[in-house]
């Protein structure tokens, strides 16, 4: 065996990045509803990419629950169907972007490329 050709895994290297897109330090608002639920709930986001984003809240929503979801981004609604992907009790959750309506998904990305400049 050529243990010079070998790689290993060093326990100090970073977690290989299991995400599609970048995420970025972003506070946009954000209402989302449970779906079957009338009762929206308004919050920011604490990152945010084109494929989902992160909020924090002490009650995090069970994960698996889809949701419907507004971004206010440069003044334009966004709405799209997102699913809870992780939950970290009293802190928050991860919430995954499934269906953008409308020309939201182009106005998410047209935001964030300005914003990652």
């Amino acid at each position: 065996m050529d243990y010079a050709k070998q790689e290993f895994s060093s326990p100090l290297a970073p977690p290989r990045e299991r995400r599609a897109h970048p995420r970025l330090a972003l506070q946009v608002q954000i209402e989302l509803r449970e779906e079957g639920q009338d009762v929206p709930y308004r919050l920011e986001t604490s990152d945010l990419s084109q494929g989902g984003c992160y909020i924090q809240t002490m009650m995090p929503i069970s994960e698996g629950t889809y949701l419907n979801l507004t971004l206010w981004v440069n003044d334009a609604a966004v709405r799209v169907r997102g699913k809870v992907v992780t939950r970290h009790p009293q802190f928050g959750n991860g919430i995954m972007f499934l269906e953008f309506q409308g020309d939201g998904k182009r106005l998410l990305e047209r935001y964030l490329d300005a914003m990652a400049v």
